[in-house]
C-alpha cells in the first residue's frame, strides 16, 4: 500500500463502527486504490448522490441484517458525502454514524488549494510523496503550479525553448495519457507565448487536450509526407479547424521521431494508404505509411508485440485498462483488415494475445470491478451507467443540445471500422474517442438499460431482463435533471437510411436531449456466419451505405452535440456444450447464464469446467451470473459463433466518443 493510501485509510477502522458518514468535498476518496483499499478493510462506500436511493439500499441491506445479527454485504458502510456540510442528513444517520472528514487542502498543506483542487485523482499519489520530500515551505497560486509541473509532470516550461523541445514535451505528455489541466496548461502557455517561434500556437489547447494535439500532429503528418510526394487516401482525422495556420512539427528531429514511431504502433495515429512509395521518404517515416498488404500486416504484428510488452496486471489502474481496450482496438480492427493468407500467418499470435488479455482482465475484475461504479465522472464516464450524468455536466457546462447514439452490440474494433469510413465520406468529422467499461454480464437488458437509466442493475432489479422500459428510464433520468417530457426523445430499432426522414421530423425543436438505439450491428453479430472478419465486411457495407453520417449530420445540423457509445462489444467462440442441470436458468446468453439462487449457481459452476463466477458489485442480490470460460460459449460442443455476455476486452469494454464537427479550412 502507498503512502497516500495509508494517510486516508489510517482514518477507517471497521470495529469502530458499522455506519460512517465521510464529508469529502475533494472526493479524495473516490480514488481506485483507495477505494480498494477500503473493500479490503471491510468497507462499502454509497454515494449519497440520491437519498431516497441511498435510505433504500441502507435499509434493505444493511440495517435490516444489522438488527437481526445477521451478515451484511460488508463489516461497515460509509456514507459518502460530497462536500463539507453534514447538517442536512437525517437524525438516524448522524446519532448513529462515526464522521470523518477529508480534503485536499488538509493533505496538501503547503501547497494552494485552488490548485491542487483541479488535478485528477490519478496525480494524488505522486503529489502526496512530492510533497512530504520537497516542499519545506507554503506556496502562493504560481509556485504550487511550478512545483507540480516540475516534479509531478516533469515540466519545466522555461526551459522549452524550441518547436523541438515544445512537441518533445507535447508527445511525451499525450503519449502517457497526462495531458495537463486547465489551470497548468494555462500557466505553461502563459510562459511560452513570450517565444516568438510558439507563439502564433494554441498552446494551452496543445497542452490540455489529447484530442486536439492527435488532430494536429496527424494534419502535420500528412503535410510532412506530402512535402516528400507521398500522396495517399487519408485515414483519420480531418485538419482540426480551430487552427488558423498550418502547424509545421520538426519529425526529423530524434526526440520528436521516437514518439511519433510510437503513437503509429499503438494506433493513436492513423498513417496514410498510398500506391507506390517514393524513394525520397525517409526510412523511419515509413511507419506512417501503409503501402501495401505487407506493410499493414508488418503494423499489425507490431501492435501485438507492444500490447503484450505493456499488459496490465491486476494492480494496474482501470485507466490502464481503457487505453489497452483502445490499442486492442486498433490493433483487430487492422487484423480483420488483412487479406486472408496475411490475417492466417498472424491467427496463432492474435489467439495468444486473447486469451492473456482475457486471462488478465478476469483477475483485475475480480479485484478492482466493484470499485468502478463509484469512480468520479470528470474525465468522462468509466462505466456506461455513468454516462447520463456525464451528459448532465456537459450541459451545465454549456452543451445547449445532447444526443446519445447507443450502437447495440459495437465492439471498440468495429468502432476503428466505422470511424475510418467515416473519415472517407464525411472528412470534416474528427473524433474524441475513449472508453468505458459495459455492465456484467455484458447483456444488452443489463448493460444498455444502465445507459439509459444512469443506475446500476440493482436499482432496475424488476427490469433487468428486458428493454421495454429504457424509455421510461431515460425520460425519468432527465426530468430529475429539471427537463420537461417535451424536451426529452428516445427512439430505438434505427437501422435503415429510409427511417431518416422520420426520425428528422420526430425531433422537435424543444428536444434538448436524444437518446437512440441503432440495431444494424446487433442484428449482423447475431446472423453471422463468417465471423468476425465477416462482420467486419458487412460493417464496412453498411457504412457506405450512408446511414451512420446522415444520421450523425442530421444532428448536428439540428444543433446536437453528438455522443457516441455501445452497450456491450461481441468475440468469436466456440461452444463447449450446454450445462445439463435440473433446473433451468433465469437467462440463457450463449456466454453467460444467470440464476436466481446461489445454490444452484455453485451447482451449475461445478457442472461447467473452465466456467467462472464474479461477485458483480451492483448486480441484484438474486441474480447470478456464471460465465463460459476463456472464448467458450454454452453451445454445442465444436459450434463457432460470434457473441456476447461473457468477460474479455472486446465484450466488456466499449466505446465512447465524442463527434466533432469541423469546418473545411483552406489555409
Amino acid at each position: 500500500m502507498s503512502g497516500w493510501v495509508d494517510r486516508i485509510l489510517k482514518e477507517f477502522t471497521a470495529d469502530l463502527s458499522r455506519l460512517w458518514i465521510a464529508a469529502d468535498p475533494d472526493d479524495v476518496l473516490l480514488d481506485e486504490r483507495v477505494l480498494s483499499g477500503l473493500r479490503e478493510r471491510g468497507f462499502e462506500l454509497l454515494p449519497y448522490d440520491d437519498s431516497v436511493a441511498f435510505r433504500a439500499e441502507y435499509e434493505e441491506r444493511y440495517r435490516t441484517a444489522w438488527d437481526h445479527d445477521q451478515d451484511a454485504p460488508s463489516k461497515a458502510l460509509v456514507l459518502h458525502l460530497r462536500g463539507s456540510s453534514t447538517g442536512d442528513l437525517p437524525w438516524d444517520y448522524l446519532s448513529q454514524a462515526r464522521q470523518v472528514s477529508v480534503s485536499l487542502a488538509n493533505l496538501f498543506p503547503k501547497l494552494s488549494y485552488s490548485v491542487v483542487r483541479q488535478l485528477g485523482p490519478d496525480q494524488h499519489e505522486a503529489l502526496f510523496d512530492a510533497h512530504a520530500k520537497h516542499a519545506s515551505q507554503a506556496m502562493g497560486e504560481s509556485s504550487t503550479k511550478e512545483f507540480i509541473l516540475t516534479h509531478i509532470y516533469k515540466i519545466s516550461p522555461h526551459l522549452i525553448a524550441r518547436p523541438e523541445d515544445l512537441w518533445r514535451e507535447l508527445l511525451r505528455l499525450h503519449y502517457r495519457d497526462a495531458a495537463l489541466p486547465a489551470v497548468l496548461a494555462e500557466h505553461v502557455a502563459g510562459v511560452l507565448s513570450e517565444i516568438t517561434a510558439l507563439k502564433p500556437l494554441p498552446l494551452r489547447q496543445l497542452f490540455e487536450s489529447k484530442p486536439a494535439l492527435l488532430r494536429t500532429v496527424q494534419d502535420a503528418w500528412y503535410r510532412y509526407l506530402s512535402s516528400h510526394g507521398v500522396t495517399g487516401t487519408r485515414i483519420g482525422e480531418p485538419s482540426p479547424a480551430e487552427l488558423q495556420l498550418r502547424v509545421e512539427i520538426p519529425f526529423e528531429h530524434p526526440d520528436v521521431r521516437v514518439w511519433i514511431d510510437s503513437m503509429f504502433l499503438d494506433g493513436l495515429l492513423h498513417p496514410l494508404s498510398v500506391q507506390g512509395m517514393p524513394t525520397s521518404i525517409p526510412e523511419w517515416a515509413k511507419v506512417g505509411v501503409v503501402q501495401d498488404p505487407l506493410a499493414l500486416r508488418t503494423l499489425v504484428a507490431e501492435g501485438i508485440k507492444a500490447i503484450q510488452q505493456a499488459m496490465p496486471d491486476t494492480e494496474s489502474s482501470y485507466r490502464d485498462w481503457i487505453n489497452t481496450a483502445r490499442k486492442f482496438g486498433e490493433v483487430l480492427g487492422r487484423y480483420h483488415g488483412l487479406d486472408a493468407t496475411r490475417a492466417e500467418g498472424l491467427k496463432a499470435s492474435m489467439a495468444e494475445l486473447q486469451r492473456a488479455t482475457d486471462e488478465q482482465l478476469i483477475a483485475w475484475s475480480s479485484k478492482h470491478y466493484a470499485d468502478l461504479p463509484s469512480l468520479p465522472i470528470v474525465k468522462g464516464p468509466v462505466m456506461v451507467h455513468h454516462i447520463p450524468r456525464y451528459l448532465a455536466r456537459q450541459r451545465t457546462e454549456g452543451s445547449g443540445r445532447v444526443a446519445l447514439l447507443v450502437f447495440d452490440g459495437l465492439a471498440i474494433d468495429q468502432w476503428v471500422l466505422v470511424r475510418e469510413c467515416l473519415g472517407r465520406r464525411a472528412p470534416n468529422y474528427g473524433f474524441d474517442e475513449s472508453a468505458c467499461f459495459a455492465w456484467m454480464p455484458t447483456l444488452t437488458s443489463v448493460s444498455r438499460q444502465a445507459i439509459f437509466s444512469g443506475l446500476k442493475p440493482r436499482e432496475f432489479t424488476e427490469t433487468i431482463e428486458t428493454t421495454a422500459s429504457e424509455s421510461a428510464h431515460w425520460s425519468r433520468f432527465w426530468q430529475d435533471q429539471g427537463l420537461k417530457p417535451n424536451e426529452i426523445f428516445y427512439r430505438k430499432g434505427l437501422k435503415r437510411n429510409d427511417q431518416l426522414e422520420e426520425l428528422e421530423s420526430s425531433i422537435g425543436s424543444a428536444t434538448k436531449v436524444a437518446g437512440i438505439v441503432v440495431d444494424t450491428v446487433d442484428e449482423i453479430v447475431h446472423g453471422a456466419v463468417l465471423g468476425k472478419r465477416g462482420i467486419a465486411t458487412q460493417i464496412e457495407h453498411w457504412c457506405d451505405s450512408g446511414f451512420v453520417d446522415r444520421l450523425i449530420a442530421l444532428l448536428l445540423a439540428k444543433g446536437f452535440d453528438v455522443y457516441l457509445t455501445a452497450d456491450h462489444g461481441n468475440v468469436e467462440a466456440i461452444g463447449q456444450g450446454r450445462p445439463k442441470q435440473g433446473v433451468a436458468a433465469e437467462m440463457r446468453g450463449e456466454r453467460v447464464r444467470t440464476y436466481r439462487n446461489e445454490a444452484i449457481a455453485a451447482e451449475s459452476e461445478a457442472a461447467c469446467p473452465g466456467s467462472h463466477r464474479i461477485n458483480v458489485a451492483g448486480l441484484p442480490v438474486n441474480y447470478q451470473a456464471l460465465f463460459a470460460g476463456g472464448r467458450s460459449a454454452f453451445m454445442l460442443q465444436g459450434e463457432h459463433a460470434v457473441v456476447h455476455g461473457g468477460v474479455s476486452v472486446e465484450e466488456l469494454m466499449v466505446p465512447f466518443v465524442r463527434v466533432i464537427h469541423e469546418k473545411k479550412n483552406e489555409r
